[in-house]
């Protein structure tokens, strides 16, 4: 049997060179560098967007309604007046000094003093009030003049007094009569009060309440005024001063 021959090999045929695509250098693009400009070009449309946000928008004024204006020009004047008043006000008073009346019992005498029953009595008691003005730039009225008799704390007589006025340094003299009818005294008082009578040592209290209006030309004012006087008496019936004491105050 006869063999064939191999097949002779085929041709060699130099190995093919893979192409590559080349670009020229000067039209190469880069892309991540037009990313980054992008982006920045993006920030700053941001920042400058952001600016004008933050910017004040500035308005014109509006005008200010001229009844605020007139209120407050009022209130100025008001202050500027009340300012001086109080100027003037301390000026006067530290040149005038002003100063209180007074109120004094330079004599007294107690006529009566009877028990109808342990604890009822009678009394008549006659004083002599004396009101002065010591001030020398002012003129003084007294109104509302309630004077009032006090055995210990419990009160025997009253009596209201009528309005008078009194010029700078004036005084006046007012007799006052207190009469005491069926005044109730409790026991105690009751018993205290004989004990003095018969040891011809009677002391009794009078409480002055006036209400005094001051008058310099065209300013006036008005005050509440307290006169206290302590008196000790011989007994009656011919019951005369012995020792006073008097304090005056608002």
């Amino acid at each position: 049997m006869l063999s064939l021959p191999p097949p002779p090999p085929p041709p060699w045929t130099p190995p093919r060179k893979q192409t590559m695509n080349t670009t020229p250098l000067n039209q190469i693009v880069i892309t991540k560098p037009a990313m980054n400009k992008q982006s920045v070009s993006s920030d700053e449309q941001n920042g400058s967007a952001k600016t004008l946000r933050e910017q004040p928008i500035l308005r014109q004024p509006r005008r200010t309604n001229p009844m605020v204006w007139c209120a407050a020009i009022l209130c100025l004047i008001f202050s500027l007046l009340l300012i001086f008043f109080g100027i003037g006000t301390l000026i006067i008073f530290l040149d005038v000094k002003p100063r209180n009346p007074v109120f004094d019992t330079p004599s007294a005498s107690l006529n009566v003093i009877y028990f109808d029953s342990p604890q009822y009595f009678n009394g008549d008691f006659t004083f002599l009030a004396n009101f002065s003005n010591p001030n020398r730039k002012l003129n003084v009225r007294f109104e509302n003049l309630d004077i009032e008799l006090y055995f210990s704390d419990s009160l025997i007589a009253r009596q209201a007094l009528q309005t008078f006025s009194q010029r700078q340094g004036e005084t006046r003299l007012i007799a006052v009569h207190l009469i005491s009818s069926l005044v109730y005294l409790p026991q105690n008082l009751s018993l205290e009060l004989q004990k003095q009578v018969q040891s011809n040592r009677v002391s009794y209290n009078i409480r002055g309440t006036f209400r005094v209006r001051a008058t310099l030309g065209l300013i006036h004012y008005s005050y509440w005024l307290h006169g206290r006087c302590q008196l000790e008496m011989t007994g009656p019936p011919t019951g005369v001063l012995i020792t006073h004491s008097c304090k005056t105050k608002r």
